[in-house]
């Protein structure tokens, strides 16, 4: 019996990264596939491109919404019938959205879309943390990770190749196989962990979703609206309800998001660097492409190729990075990693108009490898203290914070570009300048988000070493 439970655990161990991988890939390829499509779906469905931004909206903001009720589920119905609920739900809305015959369709099949990626990735992390020992935890979560890499990076890359050789409905249907073999994969090798789940914070839930709503809502409009003062106080509002969930939680006995989480100094150290490392490194998937199809001309799948290499060099930071914490432990690797980035984020504000778009290749591709160091770093050193009774909410929390985060990066970085786009004194014609400025205080923004770490320790994650 003994030996049957350890080929079972020994199976769970090498194919619950490869399950989780694959959730991953899918949600992140869905999250920026759709950018370079949305022209060629408004034609189809007969609406100004314009109006299709509530496809991409409807998504982030369901996902914003229900992330934070995921480690309630899982710890209820158990990680495995979650996830693979979860799975279904994902796929049935890809199928709706490619049946879609108009926007209101599409919209609704994204909110669908939304709450099974809400559900997804956080339960399937949740079952790679209780399934591993914290020393095995880096390697396992270090695999997982790539896809989360590459999918961004691909998604306007096959976005690109499938709308001008098939047609749009194949950026949804794509996502249909990989479902049924996640499916699959879940049913036979997925754990089913549960934990005493407390009573159902429906308060404390609605108030932390209202706030996720409102910042969501606040990240859209910004760049998308004349009107700074609605988005201001949008803005406001949220964080708003942020501080009466604080003062809920304080009071309430089993609040969704305990507040000792946040007394776990790794934890909220990892939270804090997460939400500013993002603002910087959330942009460049956007604003490398948008440079080169504005500023040279050229074609979506050209920009997707320049992109590309970042995808391949990132699993060979997931090959060095267990060996880099090793050696240099979490605080030395998080802050000489940021610089690092902070620094080839500004290089690619370098080359000049007449230059090749081609000396962009080596930037992205060494940019690669640091950022697959990043997350897998500051990924493991949140979760690193956590006690058993805290690991649900802590990752629920963590995949809340990361959402916003790259909804902020992305905000950020095209409200800087709007604002150097603006200043014709200094750009004298040349819209290029704009992105080259918008690169060097976005390098420089993720060059000083690096002092945050300065707070670990240099002990801080010895329990994660393997």
């Amino acid at each position: 019996m003994l030996a049957k439970n350890e080929i079972q655990n020994t199976s769970v161990k090498k194919y619950l990264p490869l399950i989780l991988g694959t959730a991953i890939f899918m949600q992140m390829l869905d999250s920026t596939i759709l950018n370079t499509s949305l022209p060629s779906i408004a034609k189809d469905l007969n609406e100004s491109p314009l109006n299709m931004q509530n496809a991409i909206i409807s998504y982030v903001l369901t996902l914003a919404l229900f992330m934070p009720v995921s480690g309630f589920l899982a710890d209820k119905f158990g990680t495995k019938k979650i996830f693979i609920f979860s799975l279904v739900i994902f796929s049935l809305g890809s199928l709706f959205c490619a049946l879609s015959q108009n926007l209101t369709h599409l919209v609704i099949s994204r909110v669908i879309q939304g709450v099974g990626g809400s559900l997804m990735t956080p339960v399937g992390k949740l079952a790679l943390m209780k399934a591993f020992p914290k020393n095995e935890l880096v390697k396992a979560m270090n695999f997982a990770i790539v896809p989360a890499l590459i999918g961004p990076v691909l998604g306007p890359l096959v976005g690109g190749y499938m709308v001008d050789y098939l047609s749009w409905h194949w950026i949804f249907i794509i996502n249909i196989p990989i479902g049924l073999l996640g499916i699959i994969l879940g049913l036979k090798y997925m754990p089913n962990y549960k934990s005493i789940a407390a009573e159902f914070d429906l308060k404390g839930f609605l108030i932390f979703a209202s706030a996720s709503l409102l910042l969501s809502i606040s990240l859209e409009l910004f760049g998308n609206t004349a009107n700074t003062t609605t988005v201001l106080l949008i803005f406001i509002l949220g964080f708003l309800m942020i501080y009466y969930y604080y003062k809920h939680a304080s009071k309430t006995k089993n609040p969704i998001f305990p507040l000792n989480l946040f007394k776990v100094r790794t934890f909220r150290v990892g939270i804090l660097g997460n939400l500013a490392t993002r603002l910087g490194i959330s942009a460049i998937p956007l604003l490398l492409p948008l440079m080169i199809q504005i500023a040279y001309g050229e074609s979506a799948v050209i920009s997707g190729w320049i992109v590309a290499p970042m995808a391949l060099t990132a699993m060979f930071g997931k090959s060095s990075v267990i060996n880099i914490l090793n050696r240099f432990g979490y605080r030395k690797t998080l802050m000489t990693n940021t610089f690092i980035i902070g620094i080839l984020i500004c290089c690619l504000g370098i080359p000049g108009m007449h230059s090749s778009i081609y000396w962009y290749v080596p930037i992205i591709a060494v940019l690669g490898f640091f950022n697959s160091i990043q997350f897998t770093s500051m990924n493991t050193i949140s979760i690193a203290d956590l006690r058993n009774s805290h690991t649900s909410s802590g990752n629920s929390l963590l995949a809340v914070n990361q959402q916003l985060a790259i909804g902020f990066g992305i905000a950020f970085g095209l409200i800087v570009l709007k604002l150097f786009e603006n200043n014709t004194a200094l750009l004298h014609g040349n819209p290029h300048l704009a992105f080259r400025y918008t690169f060097f205080v976005v390098g420089i923004l993720t060059v000083l988000s690096g002092f945050v770490f300065r707070r670990l320790h240099s002990k801080d994650g010895e329990n994660m070493k393997s």
